[in-house]
């Protein structure tokens, strides 16, 4: 028996906004993690392209991020 190669998915993910973000629309961000990436998209233009980085990226901003909301 072969081994499959792991690819990554096709398939659209899954979009969360934050908790923080109200349902009356406004400045909101969506963000979509994978195993090899996190995406982040503008929540009022989804057409447009978003931006992905590593997972390692992320978590650093979110490590400076969460140090800045005093």
């Amino acid at each position: 028996m072969r081994d499959r190669e792991s690819k990554p998915s096709t398939a659209e993910p899954a979009w969360f906004k934050s908790s923080y973000s109200s349902g009356e629309g406004g400045d909101c961000v969506e963000v979509a993690t994978r195993p090899e990436s996190v995406r982040v998209r503008d929540s009022k233009d989804t057409a447009r392209p978003g931006l992905a980085v590593g997972p390692d990226a992320w978590a650093s901003f979110l490590g400076l991020a969460s140090r800045s909301h005093v």
